[in-house]
């Protein structure tokens, strides 16, 4: 049976695990199912969909804004749940970059306040956004870090630490509040050069992270260096003391 794109996450989240198709699912829970994007933006890319356990059902799991328009708490632990969750597919991720890079590197979780899938999702993907699926200024700036689009899962759970008044401004979640930031200039996430068309900036981005991985792996080469001449000084100290011993246990009694 299919499914309309914009639906999928949530027969995804209503699916018994052994119903996704292997090269989708990466793990599940209890409480959340979690999917490899099929437009991976970054060399690692996650969905977690949070499942609809009581007292809330389906329908308050459209979106970010239709969960925050539930009951505070109820809210609250759905969102700590995808936290716990989240924290596992981050091990996971981490895991699978020391495996496949020799390193690991950032990772960001968050949301996206206009979705275009329907069911909330929480993206964990690694900081890099180094991929061919990475195409338009709308895909780059939903997922840059600091232009406020993207809102991180730790921002968003900081809400609830707030005043009243200051947690149903940020709940609203207004169109108007969010849609100028797509349009902003290219800037790169981490050196803030800003770049006039999507082929420059995904070079740069490139060069950033070959930068990156070479910088990572000669401080591993570096560490390896360190731990072998230290195990070679710890093996010629015991050598020395066996020596001494066989010395000591041949010399005649006086």
């Amino acid at each position: 049976m299919s499914f309309p794109n914009l639906t999928l996450f949530r027969h995804y989240a209503e699916s018994v695990p052994s119903a996704i198709p292997k090269t989708v699912l990466k793990t599940h829970t209890d409480n959340s199912v979690t999917v490899a994007d099929a437009y991976p933006k970054s060399l690692f890319h996650f969905i977690v969909l949070p499942r609809a356990l009581p007292p809330l059902d389906i329908s308050n799991l459209k979106d970010l804004r239709t969960l925050l328009k539930c009951d505070r708490e109820q809210a609250l632990q759905v969102l700590k749940r995808l936290d716990a969750d989240a924290e596992a597919v981050r091990a996971i991720i981490e895991a699978e970059m020391v495996s496949k890079y020799g390193f690991k590197w950032e990772i960001w979780t968050g949301f996206h306040p206009l979705p275009s899938m329907e069911h909330l999702h929480l993206h964990v993907l690694s900081a890099d956004l180094c991929t061919p699926a990475m195409k338009i200024k709308k895909h780059y700036n939903s997922f840059h870090p600091k232009l406020g689009f993207f809102l991180h899962l730790e921002e968003v759970l900081s809400w609830f630490e707030a005043t009243p008044s200051f947690y149903d401004m940020k709940r609203a979640l207004t169109p108007r509040q969010y849609e100028d930031r797509l349009k902003e200039d290219l800037m790169c996430f981490k050196c803030d050069d800003v770049f006039k068309t999507m082929p420059k900036l995904k070079e740069h981005l490139q060069q950033e992270w070959d930068r990156m991985a070479k910088r990572e792996k000669a401080k591993l080469a570096k560490k390896r260096k360190r731990e072998e001449e230290a195990a070679a000084k710890a093996g010629d100290g015991d050598d020395g003391n066996v020596k001494a011993k066989k010395c000591e246990t041949e010399s005649p009694a006086e």
